[in-house]
């Protein structure tokens, strides 16, 4: 059976002719909107650096992304036989609300096909594995069940997960704090910031007791602390003390060229899989750039390049964690999370200073 391939420049040129044939072939998304779209919807185009494409739908969703209500991309016909396939398996984990007993061979038999066929075929297109995705899933129905004022019992049993015991093994890697906390807006975290100008814009550093957990790059302080407020609604959010005045030093003096190298401490809320991103990362050299494919074939997930793009875009340590110096195999900048002038600005001045060293 051929498999589909992502072909980016064809299906760029596929959106802006609004083509039609090309619905249910793939749908592409827009990270300025949170947006996905068939390729022929009549919305404005948008442009090229704010684009990323998804086979399916659900990898979409999966991405952070929501359904266009104009061209409702969801209910487009799939033409491929493989992402039909891996689409009927989407639905059918989405809709199984056990905690084990949906395994791999229950799933390839449903199918009516190998479990190492299927099991390959889904990562191709989704980029996680079944098992992954039934997570995600689990995940997500126990959000939903928190937001709508469950206790944590009746959510765990709700959500899929067959014992406490489950639910709060995976808590700490998926939602970055026990269920109890989630539940409660992260209510009882105390969370320190400052705020400074910087070559970049205003720069935001936000840390707990532990460590940083957010540096941030934006245009205004509303901007910054509004978004740092959004991520943790109920946390005690206040001024930060003289300590988070010299790690804003060290940061202002890595912008300047001064200190190629940062060491500081942080505390990480990510999935395990964003974690190992963030640890390859963080070896790359000051002045290099390495593509979005090394990283994946350095994870040994060669097929993973897009999910590793959606670990940068939610990197929350810009510098810190240099997501920044990761590009496309085309040698184009990809995305970044605080614009891309910015990570063009930081390329440039990091291989500025880099060769001057070398002299």
């Amino acid at each position: 059976m051929k498999q589909v391939q992502v072909d980016s420049d064809l299906w760029w040129q596929a959106v802006l002719a609004r083509d039609r044939e090309f619905d249910g072939t793939f749908v592409y998304a827009v990270s300025s909107t949170g947006i996905y779209c068939r390729p022929s919807c009549p919305s404005r185009r948008p442009k090229r650096t704010k684009v990323t494409f998804f086979l399916l739908p659900e990898a979409a969703e999966k991405a952070g992304y929501r359904p266009c209500l104009r061209c409702r991309p969801n209910q487009a016909e799939l033409y491929d036989p493989q992402t039909r396939m891996v689409q009927q398996a989407c639905r059918f984990i989405e809709n199984h609300d056990q905690d084990d007993a949906l395994t791999l061979d229950v799933l390839a038999a449903r199918l009516g096909i190998s479990s190492y066929h299927f099991q390959r075929t889904f990562k191709r297109i989704m980029g996680i594995t079944p098992r992954q995705y039934a997570e995600a899933c689990r995940v997500s129905r126990l959000k939903r069940s928190f937001r709508q004022g469950r206790d944590v019992t009746g959510a765990l049993y709700e959500a899929g997960y067959g014992s406490s015991s489950r639910l709060y093994e995976k808590a700490a890697a998926r939602l970055g704090m026990t269920p109890g906390t989630y539940r409660r807006g992260g209510k009882g975290i105390s969370i320190e910031y400052v705020i400074s100008d910087s070559p970049l814009g205003r720069l935001l550093i936000a840390a707990t007791e532990k460590g940083i957990c957010a540096v941030s790059l934006g245009d205004s302080d509303a901007e910054l602390k509004a978004a740092l407020c959004s991520e943790y609604p109920a946390a005690r959010i206040c001024r930060g003390d003289d300590r988070m005045k010299r790690w804003m030093e060290v940061l202002l003096a890595h912008l300047s060229g001064c200190r190629p190298d940062i060491d500081l401490p942080v505390d990480l809320r990510v999935t395990a899989f964003q974690w190992r991103v963030y640890e390859i990362l963080s070896t790359i050299p000051y002045g290099r750039i390495q593509t979005y494919q090394q990283i994946a074939e350095a994870l040994g997930r060669p097929k993973a390049a897009r999910a590793v793009g959606r670990a940068c875009a939610k990197n929350p340590l810009a510098l810190v964690i240099p997501c920044h110096r990761v590009v496309r195999k085309d040698g184009g900048l990809g995305g970044y999370r605080w614009g891309l002038e910015r990570k063009k600005s930081l390329l440039e001045k990091e291989k500025e200073t880099s060769s001057h060293s070398d002299d």
